[in-house]
């Protein structure tokens, strides 16, 4: 009798352990976020920090000169999608006479979505 318990048991183990083995095998993979491509936002403001609409956002590519451009919304914000991590941009924005002071997206900022916020200021003459 104790044979057929020990025989139950030990099946039953077996059983179980190759249950959760073969769902361990089951489990997707997390890839992860492809880290050669980034996303960079922010908002566009005045001196008060008041969001500015109607601002337009340069992002220059430092390596071929392409500039891009976005006009921000009534809550000031703007996105550039799918930048290369592996090249510098420059990023400025202008409104009603008023720019906002470069400000730099380096290779070297290995954030995957870094915030960059712009201050308009009067231009200088």
């Amino acid at each position: 009798m104790r044979r057929i318990w020990f025989a139950l048991g030990l099946g039953l183990l077996v059983f179980v352990l190759g249950a959760a083995a073969f769902q361990w095998t089951n489990e997707k993979k997390d890839k992860g976020r492809d880290r050669s491509h980034r996303d960079v936002s922010g908002i566009v403001m005045l001196q008060d920090e008041t969001p500015v609409s109607g601002a337009v956002v340069k992002l220059k590519n430092m390596r071929n000169l392409q500039v891009r451009s976005f006009i921000t919304q009534a809550d000031g914000k703007y996105t550039f999608q799918n930048l290369s991590s592996t090249v510098d941009y420059e990023l400025k924005a202008e409104h009603k006479g008023m720019t906002s002071q470069a400000r730099m997206l380096t290779i070297y900022d290995t954030r995957l979505d870094p915030v960059i916020n712009l201050k308009l200021e009067p231009a200088k003459k």
